[in-house]
């Protein structure tokens, strides 16, 4: 956008010195502001050239006067030209600052950025974001600093410098050097994304770097126990504490779909009676606070019964005696081995057995599984229930007998 730059050179005999010289200066003109400033040079009111401009004659003098003021005429233009290059919202203040080489703003920094938005979240731990949360974004920020070291040699980049290169070379990075896989790949880059944002919502960027980025997450096959091996885990006798312990509690969350993190926080507060009169849990998910209803099955109300008077849970207010994630996969290990379950077993993939096992498989529709798992949206709850070979035999068994019953009554209406 081209904008209108008035330059106007003049004698002021307002300023006139001892010798009854004039300074001559100069007055800008911008979107009708103006300023003015002084060339430091005086002259004779005489020798002064109004509509051109410049010193009069052909003097040594005029030639060194009329030389500057055509050098500072240059310097002024030429400040216009870079600005409407680039694109600038040109103000009087901006224009002035760029030709007297003064920055108008601080150079952005992308770690400080990024540090700040951790330090926020941080402080909503429990309010909006679970303490996982933070720690993925702290590991994803170390994850930036490590690439910029290894890119760039320095320990930061100017927001100013990110562009698609630095998004696709991070990437390659986390791919190479760091050798994560292309979801975890996609997953830190995301996080990335969330600065990015904020320096575009903020005004600090004008264009968005990562626009043309379009890696996607890779499917993956989720684990979950058939029936044949669910039975097998509830009758196998465990005669090792602390195994039948991690055991009764993943049964539980088999049973009931509950995540490692919101088993753990459970109290007996969290069980009320349902609206059929039987009792079931009523809590919110700590990853997205969306209420999960779930009614109590059984085996899930035998291991609630089992545990009410573990010391564990007396000690620390909680429904069962939950110890922590990495202990509690490491004992499924061995649970698995002593069971002859050929699966790697994590307590996440309980949640699996619920969703596709103990649930869809026996006819649960999917709308009533979502609802208790506590998913926002049933798309979510698709990457968890796998239909599984059973219950498609089922269904079609069943929709033979109908188009079967349908085909008799046809015969006998028509014979």
């Amino acid at each position: 956008m081209s904008h209108q730059v008035t330059i106007y050179m003049y004698a002021r005999a307002s300023k006139a010195n001892s010798a009854g010289q004039h300074p001559i200066y100069v007055r800008i003109t911008i979107q009708g502001k103006r300023t003015e400033f002084s060339t430091k040079k005086f002259i004779s009111p005489s020798k002064w050239d109004q509509k051109k401009m410049k010193m009069k004659g052909n003097t040594e003098e005029a030639r060194s006067i009329n030389s500057y003021l055509d050098s500072v005429r240059n310097k002024l233009t030429q400040t216009q030209v870079v600005l409407e290059y680039q694109a600038a919202n040109m103000t009087l203040d901006t224009f002035m600052n760029a030709y007297q080489g003064k920055s108008t703003h601080r150079e952005r920094m992308l770690i400080p950025i990024f540090k700040d938005h951790n330090k926020k979240l941080k402080a909503l731990i429990g309010i909006e974001y679970a303490k996982g949360t933070h720690g993925r974004y702290e590991i994803s920020l170390k994850h930036t600093q490590d690439y910029i070291r290894f890119q760039y040699g320095t320990d930061d980049i100017a927001i100013s410098q990110i562009d698609h290169a630095f998004v696709t070379g991070y990437d390659f990075y986390l791919r190479t050097e760091r050798l994560c896989g292309n979801n975890t790949t996609v997953k830190y880059i995301k996080n990335f994304q969330k600065i990015i944002k904020i320096c575009l919502a903020n005004g600090w960027m004008t264009s968005d770097p990562c626009i043309n980025y379009k890696v996607k997450l890779q499917e993956i096959e989720r684990n979950f126990l058939t029936e044949e091996e669910l039975e097998t885990l509830v009758e196998k006798q465990i005669n090792i504490e602390r195994l039948a312990v991690v055991r009764d509690i993943f049964l539980f969350s088999c049973f009931t779909g509950l995540a490692y993190i919101d088993v753990k926080q459970l109290t007996s507060d969290n069980i009320v009676k349902g609206i059929d009169g039987q009792l079931w849990i009523d809590t919110k998910r700590q990853k997205t606070s969306t209420p999960s209803r779930i009614p109590l099955l059984r085996t899930a109300l035998d291991i609630i019964q089992k545990y009410q008077d573990h010391p564990k849970c007396n000690n620390e207010n909680t429904l069962l005696p939950v110890s922590s994630n990495q202990k509690m996969n490491a004992y499924l290990k061995e649970i698995a081995a002593i069971c002859g379950i050929r699966k790697e077993l994590t307590f996440h993939c309980a949640r699996h057995t619920f969703a596709t096992t103990v649930t869809l498989s026996n006819g649960v529709p999917i709308e009533s599984v979502s609802k208790m798992l506590g998913h926002k949206n049933i798309r979510t709850t698709q990457h968890y229930a796998k239909i599984t070979d059973s219950k498609v035999a089922n269904d079609m068994d069943n929709l033979k007998a109908i188009i079967e019953s349908q085909h008799i009554n046809h015969i006998k209406r028509t014979s």
